[in-house]
């Protein structure tokens, strides 16, 4: 039993049975023993490898689509250039590379924001960026960040906020809950529970006995803010994430351990715990919130579109065959389809403070 098992075990002793969501809270940020208080998850060293991580040219497509975005909006002085959840620092670097390149007035007069609660994070940022670290204020929340036009990216950020599940019985829908089996260890069970049910894509009469509905007021929450800020400030925001573009129903709560999927109950604290996204979901609420949804695509058409293909091409022109496979190994992993692949499961979805016809998303007309 893990640290963090000890200490839910007796928690549950003590209050009774956790929410899913409490349960996702405590092994991610607990202070003591959460899996982001206490490893480095990201690289092959990690349990998981994020795109950022796989090649620079995801990092440099993110530069490429928020430079357009800021041009069709006016090249706007005072620009945020945002990340939250920015990992090692990695994709800020690869797209501000770019952006200096393609558009140096807002390179040399944007200013460069990263939301990030974890200290042990913020100093791995800091030696990524540390040519221009003196640029770089961080944050503890998006409210925390100055008004002005926003460009916005979050990476693998939404899975990793905590959902509530609830399961179909013939007395209708119950909470899905952790609790203890009659040994004392960890253990799903239900238990009384509320939501919404018009959240439900179809309605609750003709959803089978044993179906799994998820929620999460947390992503919403966040959705909101980010909706807020652009409506008042201007802008656009970039989300990508592994998930489904239409609500719907499944267990898609998952622990991964040394790049394997592991029970989400078997060490808590020591493997990082996810779910898939519901971008349906996200996108009404930006939509509520008087934000303008782009169409959401998946992460293959989103990169292809903005011409990872071809950057790919001149990243290899003169290098080995080692490198060039190496580099045609990347885009098949950040673009492809299939097993291994990101391309299908990853989405994006973009929304602005106002309509804007940003590719790949919006039809580009003559």
């Amino acid at each position: 039993m893990t640290p963090l098992a000890e200490k839910i075990v007796n928690l549950i002793r003590q209050s009774g049975p956790l929410r899913i969501s409490d349960y996702f809270a405590l092994c991610l940020a607990d202070p003591d023993h959460g899996y982001y208080q206490t490893h480095e998850p990201f690289g092959q060293a990690g349990d998981f490898v994020t795109a950022p991580e796989i090649s620079q040219l995801f990092g440099e497509m993110i530069g490429v689509c928020l430079v357009q975005a800021w041009h069709v909006q006016g090249a706007p002085a005072n620009t945020r250039i945002v990340e939250i959840g920015p990992g090692r620092g990695t994709l800020m670097s690869d797209a501000l590379r770019v952006i200096a390149k393609l558009a140096p007035e807002l390179y040399s007069s944007a200013t460069i924001h990263m939301v990030e609660t974890s200290e042990r994070l913020r100093n791995a940022q800091r030696q990524t960026l540390i040519r221009i670290k003196q640029r770089i204020t961080w944050h503890d929340t998006l409210e925390d960040i100055p008004s002005g036009f926003t460009l916005l990216v979050a990476n693998e950020l939404f899975d990793a906020i905590p959902i509530r599940q609830f399961v179909k019985t013939p007395q209708g829908f119950m909470e899905r809950l952790v609790g203890l089996d009659d040994s004392g260890a960890l253990a799903f069970g239900l238990g009384p529970g509320a939501f919404d049910t018009s959240l439900l894509p179809v309605d609750e009469a003709n959803v089978r006995d044993g179906e799994v509905f998820e929620i999460s007021p947390a992503r919403t929450a966040i959705m909101q803010a980010v909706a807020a800020k652009l409506v008042r400030d201007g802008g656009t925001a970039l989300t990508i994430d592994y998930g489904h573009l239409n609500s719907g129903f499944g267990d898609t709560l998952q622990a991964v351990f040394q790049h394997e999927y592991d029970p989400p109950l078997q060490r808590p604290g020591e493997a990082d715990l996810t779910s898939h996204v519901d971008f349906q979901a996200l996108a009404e609420t930006a939509k509520a919130a008087g934000a303008h949804v782009h169409r959401p695509i998946t992460q293959g058409d989103f990169l292809v579109g903005l011409g990872i293909v071809e950057r790919a091409g001149a990243l290899g022109t003169g290098r080995d065959s080692l490198t060039q496979a190496t580099i045609s190994d990347a885009v098949n992993r950040l673009a492809g389809e299939g097993e291994g692949r990101m391309g299908a499961l990853f989405k994006v979805l973009a929304i602005s403070g106002k309509p804007a016809r940003i590719a790949p998303f919006d039809p580009q007309t003559a």
